[in-house]
């Protein structure tokens, strides 16, 4: 169930993003509604536009963390666990692996997307950006309203800002339900893995001994 909930996340996350991509420009604004637009960026960091860490090591991050994830929801379906529980899990795995996808491989087979060109596909490794170094496709925009004038700092801003996609939503969504129902489980389930990695320990050095 938690492959198949992941990989079904994954496609509907690179099939927005491959349809954005090849038909939008970049910056392009489709507005749907008043308050939901679909707008055309690309980041190097990391979730909701954000950019600090230099990109080739966030991308093996991200690996190491969609590795550990994986080995945790692999620990959790062994033991008797609450579906609600490992559904959660696999949509952060869903959503880390979706962004990862596009560091990995959109640099290697996209020609670069610009206000005045369409990205088109290419021969693997003909694209724009080296390997690790992708950039990931944002495309959800929902300016919800925009701040009262009067007030002091955030006066004219729009209420949310970000441009996100379908990866950030499925990790967002699945910390927030872990954190509202599911806190019972991570701290019981953490609590075990660490009592079998002491005693793992102790008869590491029973059998040196």
């Amino acid at each position: 169930m938690a492959v198949l909930i992941i990989l079904l996340l994954v496609i509907i996350d690179q099939v927005i993003k491959v349809e954005v991509k090849t038909t939008m420009y970049l910056g392009e604004s489709n507005r749907v509604t008043d308050w939901f637009f679909i707008t055309f960026i690309e980041n190097n960091g990391m979730a909701y536009g954000m950019s600090f860490i230099y990109k080739p090591l966030l991308t093996l991050f991200r690996i190491v963390a969609c590795s550990a994830i994986g080995y945790y929801i692999y620990k959790v379906v062994k033991r008797d666990t609450r579906i609600g529980y490992v559904v959660c899990l696999s949509m952060i795995l869903a959503g880390a692996a979706g962004n990862i996808f596009d560091c990995l491989f959109y640099g290697q087979v996209f020609t670069v997307s610009t206000p005045y060109n369409i990205a088109e596909f290419v021969s693997f490794g003909d694209g724009y950006a080296p390997l690790l170094q992708g950039r990931v496709v944002d495309m959800f925009y929902f300016p919800l309203w925009e701040w009262p004038d009067w007030m002091p700092l955030i006066g004219g801003q729009v209420f949310f800002s970000p441009v996100f996609n379908f990866a950030d939503s499925c990790i967002s969504v699945g910390v927030v339900l872990l954190l509202l129902f599911f806190r019972k489980e991570m701290e019981t389930i953490s609590q075990v893995l660490e009592l079998k990695s002491e005693e793992g320990v102790e008869k590491s050095e029973e059998n040196k001994e």
